[in-house]
């Protein structure tokens, strides 16, 4: 169920407000076009503007409209633990699939603070949970011994992996085995992931090249010689927008491609602004070198 191309979810605004209609629209736009899991909520989705009434709207959004068609990784961190365990017991009880919680970010907890954070929210709830350990955000970084703790307890079953460093992937699969989940939370490397043991992407790419982004996935796990070449050639094909979504903070290159492809507008909520002309520049020039636009 958790593996393959899922889509962090943009979270489309209208005047500063949730914009339902194409959000909606949205789902079912990845349903269509092959993408593996809905993330909603996450890093992308803006969840850090939004109100507590919108984060749960938005997965209760996609929980209503997916009918069970595509897994729901919720987005239910929080630097605050009982805010985490009210967010991902509210995902369970409208049934997400899956919990996607990020470490606790400002706070700065060790890693026994990590480790107690994750088993309080364990405790509490009863689906599984995905880690997502993003120091770039977050300050700190969660240890594989620490991993390796969290994957006796009964619900953590995996990490969103966005270090960006692939020898990670190598030191928790020796750690904990081929049966913890290995998302990477980077596009760009992902062929590189999946070849080491990981097993699919949390992908802010795939906003707005599903496809493309889920026949990556599949045919980099394929065990045939011509398969591996197809996911190579796709690689080279998507290399140059995974740059682009990331030259500005995300999601507002993201939603600015969006809004190309007429899949939403890209308005962001500060103190996020939207994306400046030269990057306006990257994005098109992205988008036509993979005959987008």
């Amino acid at each position: 169920m958790f593996k393959g191309s899922n889509v962090a979810l943009v979270t489309p605004f209208k005047n500063n407000k949730l914009d339902v209609d194409t959000y909606i629209k949205l789902i079912h736009f990845h349903i269509q076009n092959g993408t593996n899991g809905l993330v909603p909520a996450g890093t992308t989705g803006e969840s850090p503007t939004l109100s507590h009434d919108e984060h749960e709207k938005v997965i209760e959004l996609c929980v209503k409209e997916s009918k069970g068609k595509l897994p729901v990784f919720a987005g239910t961190g929080s630097n605050s633990t009982e805010e985490a365990i009210s967010l991902t017991t509210h995902a369970e009880k409208i049934g997400a699939n899956a919990a996607l919680v990020v470490t606790p970010y400002y706070n700065k907890p060790t890693q026994e603070g990590l480790y107690q954070h994750y088993k309080s929210i364990n405790d509490k709830c009863g689906i599984p949970i995905i880690i997502y350990n993003i120091p770039g955000r977050s300050v700190i970084d969660m240890s594989v011994d620490t991993m390796a703790r969290l994957y006796e307890l009964k619900n953590i079953v995996g990490v969103k992996d966005a270090t960006g460093d692939l020898n990670r992937v190598d030191q928790t699969l020796k750690k904990m085995g081929k049966d913890f989940i290995q998302l990477t939370g980077n596009d760009d490397n992902a062929l590189e992931f999946n070849k080491r043991g990981g097993v699919g992407a949390i992908s802010v790419t795939a906003n707005i090249v599903p496809k493309l982004c889920s026949d990556f996935q599949k045919f980099s796990k394929s065990e045939t010689d011509n398969e591996l070449k197809e996911a190579e050639r796709l690689n080279k094909i998507l290399q140059p927008i995974h740059h682009a979504m990331f030259v500005e903070s995300n999601p507002s290159p993201v939603k600015y491609a969006a809004k190309l492809l007429n899949l939403c507008d890209d308005e962001v909520r500060l103190p996020l602004v939207k994306v400046t002309d030269d990057t306006k520049k990257i994005v098109k020039e992205a988008l036509l070198s993979a005959k987008l636009i």
